[in-house]
This record gives structure tokens, C-alpha cells and sequence, in this order.
């Protein structure tokens, strides 16, 4: 059992490795702020895989030398949630003087780096001292995948392993795996919406909300559906507000040139009214989510939710992040800035989810061995010791 600091929380723990957001029963206090729930997905999984008996924050905004004496004897290490942190626009604040002073090992947990549109990623130099400082202190850092590792092999750190994201294995089962049913059996769909999205990314906005609105309207016809929303303020209003703010929420869509241009009209309005999900628990999602027969779309750790709950989803991958993540775990997914259209029937193929429950498998005992080789207590299973008859059934 474990003493365990994190670094760039997201949301308060309860009954010990839960996650809900900051004052959740008084939404009025942050509706008007945005705040990303699959992060707050990644933190609740995090702590599903640790074995601890102490939780606290590590504070970065600012260096004082008292307080880091203390946890220095309280704690036994520093863990950074997976996230986009290998950008050029990171504000890293003071963490690299206090993550110096502290001295305690730095887990990377499926850290991710993101790309811009041109490619040519950039990092500061506070970037480059946190890392060097968390390869320095550990024997692997855990990141998401192939560019990532990329990356930082670029700046010369070598000790790197490709984990994946911990969202993916949170129920902790190493026999779970994906097993379709016949389509014409699917009846409740989850789609993943993310309406507001950066052109540094997604290199082509107009396609990437007409292709969004198509998706949601195709799929809302043919199946019982829900929205799955993750943190937009509008979004937010329209299930959690009051009257007022739902008709607030709705004139700012309606005024947001991108989104009134080719994302909004009065079918995709009226499905925002009545089927649009959003919560500031973690378990309101995988409440949701399991009850679901398929969840599609835009969110990555919405759609991770899903295949950690051995739900299928499919990937509409429009960046680095989304593109790493479904190259990572080989989960079937289709390029929204292919000029093509997408079928589901195509991708609802058991031999396409093979491929990913044997990436997810390997991937699984990548984490497993990333937790156990940097010392951290984890309630993770052992591959090698898994009867070889379960194996098979699984890879």
C-alpha cells in the first residue's frame, strides 16, 4: 500500500478512488466554465489500478520549500495523469523547481504528446526539464503511444513504454474482450459529441462539423440515442440549467458562426434539447455507458469509456491524439477528412475487433509491467501467470 501525491489533478476523490468534479452538487458555481470530464475519466481510472492507502495533491503554482519538506516524508510518489502535455502551449508554472525539490519518482501515466496541424511540434523548455526530471527519477516513462514515444525519444529520453491509457483498463479484467452481437440486435447508441474544437488540429472545421451533425442524425434515426456530452458550457446549460439558461444556451448556438453554419439546424437543435446526456460524476458515464449496445464518435476517453466497459465503439479520428489512440489499440475507426463516406455496417466486424482485443490484450500487460518495474503497488494481473487456456479465449 502506497502514498500517493498527483500532479494535475482532475475533479475530488470520494470513497477512496472516485471522481466527480470540483463542488458538483452546485453546478450553478461552474456552469458557466468549461471543464473536460475525460480527464476526470482518466484520474478515476488511474486510481482503480493503484493500491494506496494515502491520497494527496502536488501543487505546482508555486514553490514553498516547507511544504515540500513535508511530503517528501509523507509520500512515496508523484503520478501525472495521462494527458496532452507535450505541446506549445503548456503551462507547466513552477513544477519544475518543485518536482526538483521534492525528489520523489515522477510516474508518467500514459502521457500523451499532440500535434498540430503542420506537424511541427514544439516544446518549451519547462517541457523538457519535467520530462528530463521524470525519466531521471523512474526506471519507464508510460506514454499513449507511437508518437508520443517518438517524441520524446526525439529529445534524447530513451527509457519509454507504450502503454496506452489507463481509461482502457479500469474495470481490470484482462479477460475482457469485445464480442459484437448482429446488428439488427443493436437498439441503444451512445454517440460522442464534441462540438467546439481547435483549427491547430483539426485541419478542416467545416468538415469536421458537417461530417459531426451527419453522423449524429444518421445515427439518432436509425437507433434509440444519446449524446454524450463532456463539458461544453452550452451543453452543460442545456442539461443542468435552468429554463433561462437552456434558452441562453440555445441563442449562443445559434449565434456561434461555426456551429450555426454547419453543425446546427433544427433537427440538430432539437436532438441537443431531448437527448443530450452530461454529468460531473464519472459514474454517471459508465452507468450510462454500460447500458449501451454501441457508442461512436468524436470523444476520446468517451469512447474509451465504452471498450473498458466491453462496449464497442468506433473512432472518428480528426487529430494526432485521436489517430495515436486508435493506432494504439488497433480499435476500428474512420478518418473524418477522408473524402469518403462512412457505413457502419463496415466497421461492425468481429474481425476488426480482434485486432483490437489483441492490442488491448498486449497493451494491457505493457501497463502491468510499466506499474510493477517503477515499484508502484497496483491491483493489475499478471499475463505470464494467467492459465494459458484464458489467454487464448482473449488474444
Amino acid at each position: 500500500m502506497a502514498r500517493i501525491l498527483v500532479m494535475i489533478p482532475a475533479g475530488e476523490v470520494y470513497a477512496h478512488d472516485n471522481v466527480r468534479w470540483y463542488q458538483h452538487q452546485d453546478i450553478q458555481s461552474h456552469i458557466n466554465s468549461y471543464h473536460n470530464m475525460g480527464d476526470a475519466f482518466v484520474f478515476d481510472s488511474s486510481l482503480k489500478l493503484l493500491r494506496f492507502e494515502k491520497f494527496g495533491v502536488l501543487e505546482i503554482s508555486e514553490f514553498r520549500p516547507r511544504e515540500i519538506a513535508r511530503l517528501r516524508e509523507e509520500y512515496d510518489y508523484v503520478f501525472l495523469r495521462g494527458s496532452n502535455y507535450i505541446h506549445d502551449a503548456m503551462n507547466w508554472e513552477a513544477a519544475a523547481t518543485v518536482l526538483k525539490a521534492l525528489g520523489l519518482p515522477i510516474i508518467g501515466f500514459g502521457i500523451g504528446a499532440q500535434a498540430p496541424v503542420d506537424g511541427k511540434i514544439r516544446t518549451s523548455d519547462d517541457t523538457r526539464a519535467v520530462l528530463q526530471l521524470m525519466s531521471e527519477s523512474t526506471t519507464t516513462i508510460g506514454v499513449r503511444g507511437a508518437y508520443s514515444a517518438d517524441v520524446l525519444w526525439s529529445l534524447g529520453i530513451r527509457n519509454i513504454r507504450i502503454v496506452g491509457c489507463p481509461t482502457a483498463f479500469r474495470r481490470n479484467d484482462p479477460e475482457l474482450r469485445i464480442t459484437l452481437k448482429p446488428l439488427e440486435q443493436v437498439r441503444n447508441v451512445g454517440v460522442t459529441v464534441r462540438r467546439e474544437v481547435s483549427g491547430a488540429y483539426a485541419k478542416d472545421i467545416e468538415r469536421y462539423l458537417t461530417f459531426h451533425r451527419d453522423l449524429v442524425k444518421t445515427i439518432a434515426g436509425r437507433f434509440e440515442t444519446v449524446l454524450l456530452a463532456q463539458g461544453e458550457v452550452e451543453e452543460k446549460k442545456l442539461v443542468l440549467g435552468g429554463e433561462a439558461q437552456r434558452e441562453e444556451a440555445i441563442a449562443a448556438l445559434r449565434a456561434d458562426h461555426w456551429a450555426s453554419s454547419w453543425y446546427f439546424d433544427e433537427e440538430m437543435l432539437g436532438l441537443y434539447r431531448q437527448r443530450l446526456f452530461y454529468s460531473d460524476v464519472v459514474a454517471d458515464y459508465e452507468r450510462l455507458i454500460r447500458g449501451q449496445d454501441l457508442v461512436l464518435g468524436y470523444r476520446l476517453h468517451g469512447n474509451l469509456m465504452a471498450l473498458a466497459n466491453g462496449v464497442p465503439s468506433i473512432y472518428c479520428t480528426y487529430d494526432s491524439r485521436t489517430a495515436e489512440f486508435a493506432d494504439t489499440f488497433k480499435i476500428p475507426s474512420f478518418d473524418i477528412f477522408r473524402q469518403t463516406t462512412f457505413c457502419l455496417e463496415d466497421y461492425w466486424d468481429q474481425a476488426l475487433f480482434d485486432r483490437y482485443n489483441r492490442a488491448w490484450f498486449h497493451t494491457y500487460g505493457e501497463m502491468c509491467r510499466f506499474l510493477t518495474e517503477n515499484g508502484v503497488a497496483h491491483k493489475m494481473h499478471d499475463i505470464l501467470k494467467i492459465p494459458q487456456a484464458k489467454i487464448s479465449r482473449v488474444a
